[in-house]
């Protein structure tokens, strides 16, 4: 189920796309909302400085790790540019985080590095419910999707 908050929580975190793009970073930013609503971490991609792990998907569960109980965990909601990579799928899992809404989807992401001549990702494209079956996702968002187009252009003419 969808609302007005997810499209605002989506601005936001394509708003961090946009900051990590401008950072030399890959166009990604995503949200931990807590279950009354608030925003309770937030982070952009920082892979641009070698280390390839540092999607903000990944920080998010280790944050919430290390700082929520089980129960606030699997009641948070994680709001994100693009739908998680295989790795960020199985890190939210392990954490045991809620529901999952993305603006743009993995086979979106797919046809634009194809477009961009990008190189593969090295790992298997699955989808998050590929990772975790019963996962509760939302997403794409169809609003969004020319705007994160052009920030992955942009990353690609940056080098990112």
């Amino acid at each position: 189920m969808t609302d007005a908050g997810d499209v605002v929580h989506l601005r936001r975190c394509v708003d961090l796309a946009a900051e990590a793009v401008a950072a030399g970073d890959q166009p990604f930013g995503s949200l931990l909302v807590s279950q009354d609503g608030d925003v309770i971490f937030e982070d952009r991609n920082r892979t641009g400085g070698g280390d390839r792990t540092r999607h903000p998907e990944f920080a998010i569960a280790r944050w919430a790790g290390e700082n929520l109980s089980p129960e606030e965990r699997r009641t948070a909601t994680v709001y994100t540019s693009g739908e998680h990579c295989a790795m960020c799928a199985a890190a939210h899992g392990l954490a045991g985080l809620g529901r999952i809404v993305f603006a743009t989807s993995t086979p979106q992401l797919l046809a634009w590095m194809d477009e961009l001549g990008k190189p593969p990702l090295g790992i298997a494209a699955l989808r998050i419910t590929d990772v975790i079956p019963d996962a509760e996702v939302s997403g794409p968002f169809a609003q969004f999707a020319e705007e994160v187009h052009r920030l992955h252009a942009a990353a690609r003419r940056r080098g990112a």
